[in-house]
């Protein structure tokens, strides 16, 4: 048993990262590719500069020019424990900040010099700021202080660069049209540097003069954007925060808690929106999965035991009944008579809590006189509805099931030997014949968790419930690549998990299996 667990849990990692990998390119080579949410909601606000000027820090912010294995490369290298390199910094709240990366080269620089950075090529040294940094003996706020500083105006030269590169390229991009090299400019009007590599300038031609004119200040953000990385990296490397996870080999490796990025929309921090979101989605179907079981197992033995009964027939036409109904229709019309003022308004209409829940207290109190409901009370109200819609579809396949399985344990001849003992009938249906029956339940029982996780997508949209599934819809909409992929993971890590857990559970139920 030992051996199997092992190797089942080994096997996990590769079948995540096949997992990953897929929903990765899926996305990334999708129209638009990833964050084309937030380009297209761009784009109905902005002119077409700005545009590519938002799509430019996008790229930039996330790796999006680089090819979609590489993108993925680094994804996986920050979701690892295991780190290579220098250890990151334990930031604010636990936000991980690396080092400034490198600042690339604007395009087609070898036109107009002999180096992007000029005059400041020389002096561009991080290790004597560092030097004067270090030597001045700032204390921990200090450093923290400058490295904010430092943070700030990088971000703001960086951005500045970003925002000239994307101009500089549209106007690449009309160079490349008017000598007859179009397939060397992209949908969006802007040039593919490579394809322009190899290309002698036509330095006669109108669009060349434009560039020429324009490079002056490509080439002064690009020496402002590396002046401020230096003071950056600078800052970084005095410490002014905690080193994060603890070093194996100095300097080469190091455990560090998984990042999970920030989103797209919001730059919320991935691992914190999903621990707003997750408790709301636990909560409703922790409370409705046991409704659901402690109605639909029981069905299913009254009905197996009382085959071919006005019961049976009943229970089992009630539940298929039931489960036919479309849930968006039964949302709508919940909301429009049960919650309704017109009609029945015993319930709220939407979300998880009244508007004065925060002042409330935490349990039922009457207070001069008046019943106050309590924040507990209040939850329970708000979610009675979006519950009522989660459960009532689920009776119908787990009572057949539950019908089935016993129906076939009851023909089978150990049934008809204890019955020919004088083993007492309840004896028989729950001690031989239920317990004969739970494997199919078990497999049931096991999917339960990752449809946890992944939230009632319907439901929560209609009663506007902020958890896990609008999450998922927003991301999908917005092709959130660091949400997408961190629900992905977590998905499909409970489901594997809950796999082993049903092979371990199966081997409870029945001596018979066996994984030695």
């Amino acid at each position: 048993m030992g051996t199997y667990l092992l190797r089942r849990i080994l096997l996990m990692v590769p079948t995540l990262i096949g997992i990953t990998f897929l929903v990765f390119m899926l996305v990334a080579l999708a129209p638009g590719g990833i964050g084309a949410g937030l380009s297209q909601s761009a784009g109905a606000m902005q002119s077409q500069t700005a545009v590519a000027q938002t799509k430019a820090r996008l790229e930039d912010r996330y790796g999006l020019d680089d090819a979609p294995p590489v993108q993925y490369a680094r994804w996986l290298g920050r979701i690892s424990p295991i780190k290579f390199g220098a250890r990151d910094l334990a930031g604010p709240g636990g936000v991980l900040i690396r080092s400034p990366k490198p600042i690339k080269d604007p395009p087609m620089w070898q036109w107009f010099t002999d180096s992007p950075l000029g005059s400041l090529a020389t002096p561009l040294v991080a290790a004597e700021r560092y030097e004067s940094m270090v030597g001045a003996n700032l204390s921990e706020d200090d450093r923290q202080e400058r490295f904010r500083e430092a943070e700030r105006r990088y971000a703001d030269a960086r951005a500045a660069y970003i925002g000239e590169v994307a101009t500089f390229k549209e106007t690449l991009g009309e160079y490349a049209r008017g000598v007859g090299m179009p397939n060397a400019v992209d949908k969006n009007g802007q040039a593919k540097p490579r394809l322009l590599s190899k290309h002698t300038p036509d330095k006669s031609s109108a669009a060349f003069v434009k560039l020429a004119a324009q490079w002056p200040r490509v080439q002064a953000a690009y020496q402002a954007a590396q002046v401020t990385r230096t003071d950056m990296l600078a800052a970084f490397k005095s410490d002014p925060y905690p080193k994060a996870g603890l070093p194996v080999i100095p300097g080469v490796m190091s455990l560090t808690k998984p990042d999970f990025g920030v989103t797209f929309t919001g730059s919320q921090p991935v691992i914190e929106l999903i621990a707003k979101r997750l408790p709301v989605t636990l909560l409703i179907n922790l409370v409705a999965f046991p409704i659901i079981y402690l109605i639909a197992i029981p069905g299913g033995m009254i009905a197996a035991t009382k085959r071919g009964s006005i019961l049976d027939v009943g229970l089992g036409a009630l539940f298929i009944a039931m489960w036919s109904f479309p849930v968006v229709l039964a949302g709508v019309l919940a909301i429009g008579f049960l919650a309704s003022k017109e009609y029945l308004g015993a319930f709220p209409v939407s979300g998880l809590h009244d508007n004065a829940a925060d002042s409330m207290h935490f349990l039922p109190q009457r207070t001069d006189g008046v019943l106050e409901r309590g924040w507990v009370l209040d939850t329970v109200w708000h979610i009675c509805l979006p519950v009522l819609c989660l459960v009532y579809g689920g009776f119908a396949i787990l009572s057949k099931q539950c019908r089935a399985a016993m129906l076939d344990n009851f023909s089978a001849d150990y049934v008809r030997t204890a019955k020919a003992k004088g083993v007492a009938t309840r004896d028989v249906v729950f001690r031989h014949v239920f317990r004969n029956s739970l494997l199919p339940l078990i497999t049931m029982f096991v999917t339960i968790f990752p449809a946890m996780l992944a939230g009632s997508v319907v439901i929560e949209k209609i009663f506007t419930v902020p958890g896990m599934g609008s999450l998922m819809l927003e991301a999908i909409a917005n092709r959130d690549r660091e949400l997408l992929l961190a629900n992905t993971l977590m998905i499909a890590a409970v489901n594997l998990l809950a796999l082993l857990l049903a092979d371990i559970m199966y081997a409870l139920a029945d001596p018979r299996v066996t994984y030695d």
